[in-house]
């Protein structure tokens, strides 16, 4: 048994200390908009916050979260200024790496408010898009600045 706090509410799930929080997140806690994609921290499709930080939660073991505020893109309530700067741009192709990439630019925003190319590209370069859409990715980071966060 483990208590995680996740956006913003305490959570006792049943699952052994080495359990990575992304099956926690989908599988016991029913919050199905972080993804899985490659199992080892590499595509970012399971980016989700630690404590503000993004984190790969595909390679976070639940035994190391206790008194860690866990965010998931859930957490945005489909109200954030990125989120509406992707649907506005248009950002989405395919849509399943999304979620990886709005929690990485959130927490670029929340870091520094009006990001550079070279923020933008330090922060987004664990994040793979298998369609190839960085630059609508990095348009919508910038509308999403030019916003209140």
């Amino acid at each position: 048994m483990a208590k995680l706090n996740i956006n913003g509410k305490v959570r006792e799930v049943q699952a052994e200390p080495d359990m990575p929080l992304l099956w926690v997140i989908r599988e016991q806690v029913g919050l199905t908009g972080t993804k899985y994609g490659c199992g080892v921290a590499q595509c970012g499709a399971c980016t989700v916050h630690l404590d503000g930080a993004p984190m790969r939660s595909c390679q976070a073991p639940i035994g190391s979260l206790a008194g860690v505020k866990i965010a998931t893109i859930e957490s945005l309530g489909g109200a954030h200024p990125l989120q509406a700067a992707w649907v506005k741009l248009d950002v989405p192709q395919c849509g399943y790496c999304q979620s990886g990439q709005i929690m990485s630019a959130a927490a670029l925003l929340a870091k520094t408010p009006k990001p550079t190319d070279e923020d933008i590209d330090l922060a987004m370069r664990g994040n793979i898009c298998r369609c190839g859409t960085y630059q609508r990715v990095r348009a919508a980071i910038k509308d999403a600045a030019g916003a209140a966060v």
